[in-house]
């Protein structure tokens, strides 16, 4: 079976073909263009899905299902955007909308970082009973599966893990609180945090490799503690604590068999990986049961498409 994941976001508009095992056949993008009217946005949806078919030589009537995941708050039971402030969108009825450009076909509407978990589950969950994804980007998403069934709560909002309370009355976040998961693990955090430690450490080799490479980023600290900089080995090792504890909170309510990390940050591999799971394996409350497998994500920005296609 074939079917067509979609996955919108304030930047681009992806979408691939993807086969019941979670291969993308065919995928491109087009700009968003988040400002103009939604109608046009759904209408590049449709030419873009249209165009890969096309291009494959593929019937629209060989495809099972179009699946849509976009950010925001969604009714994925009817099939609406309830809010996505990038998009602009409120109560916006886009799975009718997409529906009318593909008539009698089924469309499916899922939040995008449920869309990504579902994605990196289909392919890498080897079969595990419960999952959980985290990503780690512009704020800390992801997703929850449980019995091979996303988490969503009764109102489909649920597992919005990066706004659990890390550190009471700490930094503040978008959401309007303080000290959440996400003002500390994000990426966003990782650079407030490095451009902190480089006021404070006028000598440290991250100056020079902001110079080379033009502005503060998720892999500065990284790059420059692996080649000897206290200063960015004090950032590193600061930030994998707050990633770690949100973590060891997360397995501690969820005990899942397999934990995913995303996110460009989760190319750092066993440099992030390693002391994560030496934290994991200390303050885990499970002391002596098997414990969760963690590793990292391997899908990217392809997690989206096929968690789309593929989820329910």
């Amino acid at each position: 079976m074939l079917y067509i994941g979609i996955d919108l976001g304030g930047t681009n508009i992806a979408a691939g073909i993807v086969d019941e095992k979670g291969n993308i056949l065919k995928k491109d993008s087009v700009p968003t263009l988040a400002e103009r009217p939604i109608e046009e946005i759904v209408n590049d949806m449709a030419s873009l899905c249209r165009r890969l078919l096309a291009e494959e030589n593929i019937s629209i009537d060989d495809i099972e299902a179009i699946g849509l995941g976009c950010p925001g708050t969604v009714d994925s039971q009817n099939g609406i955007i309830a809010y996505a402030n990038n998009l602009k969108m409120k109560n916006t009825p886009i799975r009718e909308m997409l529906g009318d450009r593909f008539p009698g076909k089924r469309i499916k509407l899922e939040n995008d970082a449920n869309a990504a978990a579902f994605g990196e589950y289909a392919v890498n969950g080897g079969g595990a009973g419960s999952f959980v994804f985290i990503t780690l980007g512009t704020g800390v998403g992801g997703g929850v599966i449980i019995d091979g069934k996303l988490y969503k709560g009764f109102n489909g909002a649920g597992a919005e893990l990066g706004h659990t309370t890390l550190v009471l009355d700490g930094e503040p976040c978008s959401c309007g609180r303080n000290g959440c998961w996400e003002a500390y693990a994000s990426v966003t955090a990782l650079i407030r945090q490095t451009k902190a430690a480089m006021d404070s450490a006028p000598d440290s080799s991250m100056h020079r490799w902001v110079e080379e490479n033009g502005k503060v980023s998720g892999r500065t600290a990284f790059d420059c503690a692996r080649n000897g900089d206290k200063a960015a080995q004090a950032v590193v090792d600061n930030y994998v604590k707050y990633v770690a504890d949100g973590i060891v909170d997360t397995i501690n309510i969820f005990q899942p068999e397999t934990l995913l990390i995303g996110g460009g940050i989760s190319k750092e591999g066993e440099y992030l990986l390693g002391p994560i799971r030496e934290y994991v394996e200390k303050y885990d409350y499970n002391k002596y049961m098997p414990k969760t497998k963690i590793g990292a994500a391997t899908l990217f920005n392809d997690a989206g498409i096929i968690g789309a296609a593929l989820s329910e």
